[in-house]
C-alpha cells in the first residue's frame, strides 16, 4: 500500500481523488487538506510515502503546490510528490524542477480520472523516480522547434523523436514500439542524446531520462514563458 496525503482546495477534488486512489486498492490515503500550511503540517506528523499537491492554493493561488513541494522535499527527501496543474505551463514544470527531478512528477489535472496513469506516477516518484505529463512535454518541445539554436541542431531529427518519448517516461521497449526501431537503435539514439545534452552517466537512468527534455531547454537558455 502506498500511503498518501491530498492537498487541493477544492472539497469535490480531494474527495474524487481520495476515492478514485482508494478504490484501487494500492493507496491509503492518510489525510486530505485544503492549502500548504496544512499539508507541511500533515507530512511532519503522518509520514506519508508520497503526496498528491494541487499546484494553485490558497493564500494567492499562484504556486503554493510547487513551493510546498519543495519545503517536504528538503525536510523528508523519500518522500515522493505528484503535482497537479490544469495548464501545460512551462512555468511550473522549470520551478518544480528547478532543483532536480528525483521523485517528483508534474501531471496534468486531467489525469485523475485515469487512474492507471496516476498510480504509475505514484510508484514512480516512490521509488525515486520523475515524470512528466506527455502534453507537457509536447508543449515544450514544441517552443524549441520554433528557434534554431546550437543544442538543437546537434539532434537528429529521429533523436528528437525518441527524446520526446522517452521523457513521457517510457522503457526503452516502449519508445521501440511507438517508433517502430529495434532496441539496440533505441538504446543508440538514447546514449546520443544524454551525451549531446552533457547528462553525465553517474546519474540515475530515471533521472537522466526526464531531465533530458529539461537540460534541453536549460542549456539553450529558454526561460519560461
Amino acid at each position: 500500500m502506498i500511503r498518501v496525503i491530498i492537498a487541493d482546495d477544492h472539497y469535490l477534488v480531494r474527495e474524487g481523488t481520495r476515492q478514485l486512489l482508494e478504490a484501487s486498492g494500492e493507496v491509503e490515503v492518510l489525510a486530505t487538506v485544503e492549502d500548504g500550511t496544512h499539508l507541511r503540517d500533515a507530512v511532519d506528523r503522518m509520514q506519508p510515502d508520497a503526496v498528491v499537491v494541487d499546484i494553485r492554493m490558497p493564500p494567492s493561488h499562484q504556486m503554493e503546490g510547487i513551493e510546498a513541494a519543495h519545503d517536504i522535499r528538503s525536510k523528508h527527501s523519500e518522500i515522493g510528490i505528484v503535482v497537479l496543474s490544469q495548464h501545460a505551463n512551462s512555468l511550473y514544470a522549470f520551478e518544480l524542477f528547478k532543483d532536480g527531478t528525483d521523485g517528483l512528477a508534474y501531471l496534468l489535472k486531467d489525469r485523475i480520472g485515469d487512474l492507471d496513469e496516476l498510480l504509475r506516477a505514484l510508484r514512480e516518484v516512490v521509488a525515486g523516480g520523475s515524470v512528466i505529463d506527455p502534453l507537457v512535454v509536447e508543449g515544450l518541445l514544441s517552443r524549441q522547434r520554433n528557434t534554431s539554436d546550437r543544442l538543437l541542431n546537434t539532434l537528429t531529427d529521429r533523436e528528437r523523436e525518441v527524446l520526446g518519448v522517452m521523457a513521457e517516461g517510457r522503457s526503452n521497449a516502449a519508445i521501440s514500439d511507438a517508433l517502430f526501431i529495434s532496441g539496440s537503435a533505441v538504446e543508440k539514439h538514447i546514449n546520443s542524446i544524454f551525451a549531446k545534452l552533457g547528462l553525465s552517466p553517474s546519474e540515475s537512468e530515471t533521472h537522466r531520462r526526464v531531465a533530458a527534455v529539461l537540460a534541453f531547454l536549460q542549456s539553450r537558455g529558454a526561460g519560461p514563458e
